[in-house]
């Protein structure tokens, strides 16, 4: 279900005749090809030729040839260069390192460095906890990652991760003014991670791991979690749980129901569904029932791994099986984070009246939301192009500013829950079927979570 967007915009730089109708026919072929013009430019004019560069959103890289074979096709119009904006946007990384003090003569040197910051070290090596004070520890998070499950492009390893972990990075700065780095690991060994982990820890305030395939991913966060005085936070768990269980709350009220009343189909038991189904218990829904590539997730399975079997001794109230189909049946809520396409309006149709429906795998959805809302009362996808991004820059941003400002040694259920509603209260009155959770570039959001986080790491004693 490609769309043309920004993620894959172009420009084209063409030589066309000086004629009245240049720039008509130039837009009108590329619209004629189904692109999405976004900018029209003159950069030379001469007697006998105009040199345009026309910029737009396109669906694929064969779009992109669409684009340029009818551009070229055009009588006169020759296309001299196609550029890819976003491969422009990332030459050269996103990130760099900019030093917070002025370093002018002799004197700013002698404190910054040697001898002065000899002073620092033997703070810090008497009291380790100055090191929060006095070093960038109090204000940066490792974002780490072994490349085995980025995106939805799978194992593609560190070096090809580290775009997504820069990107990451950059909305940390944006949103909380995080200073947070790309720890890229050429390992996919959990002994190793964790050892490499715990090594780096002494720079960090707070891991934020990322994109790291289950189930080792468990088994590092647990592990990390009981081993280090800062926190974890696995994003694809616990970001995606957080903002699932905001916008959740949000839809539920649109539709007049109480989640003691529900019954909840989760497709995907992967590190996203897991946690979005453990946050989920603290609200204590009518039920919750499981799905992944082998159906419903049931005591009677014989291939429950750790996590599978837990999932299955805390829902699934009846022990049911079946397909994902079957399940949803008479369920009130859809949750998907697996796979595209796996059902469609037939099934929606057979859910509880005004069902919410949160397709969410990217970028193909687990069904396409226009079906969805033949007769679901609420959609939401992963998508920036429909309604109701779940987007888990709603939390991540401001859940790590809560915790470096109250200087916090832990992450707990009751943060991520105060987070979870303090991004459903941003809404406020302005809640609507289309409109569930706040943009991700509403200012109030990574604020409003900051606070919220902040205030029940204090109320849970975990800070310093």
């Amino acid at each position: 279900m490609p769309v043309p967007g920004p993620g894959y915009s172009i420009t084209v730089r063409v030589e066309a005749p000086p004629s009245a109708s240049a720039a008509g026919d130039l837009t009108s072929a590329v619209g004629r090809v189904g692109g999405v013009l976004t900018a029209f430019d003159v950069v030379e004019s001469h007697s006998d030729a105009i040199v345009v560069d026309i910029t737009a959103n396109v669906a694929n890289a064969d779009h992109v040839e669409h684009v340029r074979e009818a551009l070229d096709a055009l009588p006169g119009v020759r296309v001299r260069k196609v550029s890819d904006r976003t491969f422009l946007m990332h030459l050269g990384g996103k990130l760099s390192v900019s030093p917070k003090v002025q370093l002018r003569n002799r004197d700013d040197l002698s404190r910054a460095y040697t001898p002065g910051v000899a002073r620092v070290c033997q703070a810090i090596a008497a009291n380790p906890a100055d090191a929060r004070r006095l070093t960038i520890k109090r204000n940066t998070v490792a974002v780490v990652t072994d490349g085995s499950a980025v995106l939805g492009l799978g194992n593609i390893g560190p070096a090809a991760a580290l775009p997504v972990m820069e990107g990451k990075a950059a909305l940390f700065k944006k949103f909380a003014d995080v200073d947070a780095w790309p720890v890229c690991l050429d390992t996919q060994d959990t002994e190793e991670i964790i050892k490499i982990v715990k090594a780096l820890a002494p720079v960090y305030a707070g891991i934020n791991l990322e994109d790291i395939a289950a189930p080792r991913c468990f088994e590092i966060e647990k592990r990390l979690r009981e081993q280090l005085d800062i926190p974890v936070f696995h994003d694809d768990q616990h970001g995606t749980a957080i903002v699932v269980v905001a916008a959740l709350r949000n839809a539920l009220r649109v539709v007049g129901k109480e989640i003691e009343d529900c019954k909840i189909v989760v497709s995907g038991a992967g590190a996203a569904g897991s946690a979005i189904m453990r946050l989920l218990m603290h609200k204590k829904p009518g039920d919750i029932i499981a799905a992944d590539i082998n159906g419903i997730v049931h005591l009677g399975r014989s291939d429950l791994d750790d996590n599978l079997r837990w999932l299955a001794e805390n829902t699934n109230k009846d022990n049911v099986s079946g397909t994902l189909h079957d399940a949803l049946v008479g369920a009130d809520v859809f949750i998907g984070v697996s796979a595209p396409n796996l059902f469609g309006a037939e099934q929606v149709a057979t859910m509880a009246p005004n069902p919410v429906v949160f397709a969410l795998a990217n970028p193909d959805p687990e069904i396409d939301p226009l079906e969805a809302q033949k007769h679901a009362a609420v959609v939401a996808t992963g998508r920036s192009d429909y309604p109701n991004q779940i987007n888990n820059v709603l939390a991540f941003p401001g859940v790590f500013r809560g915790l470096l400002d109250a200087q916090a040694h832990e992450i707990t259920d009751d943060m991520l829950l105060a987070a979870a509603n303090a991004i459903a209260d941003v809404v406020d009155d302005r809640l609507n079927a289309s409109y569930i959770v706040p943009s991700v570039f509403d200012s109030a959001v990574a604020p409003a979570v900051a606070e919220a986080v902040k205030a029940a790491a204090r109320k849970s004693g975990a800070t310093s």
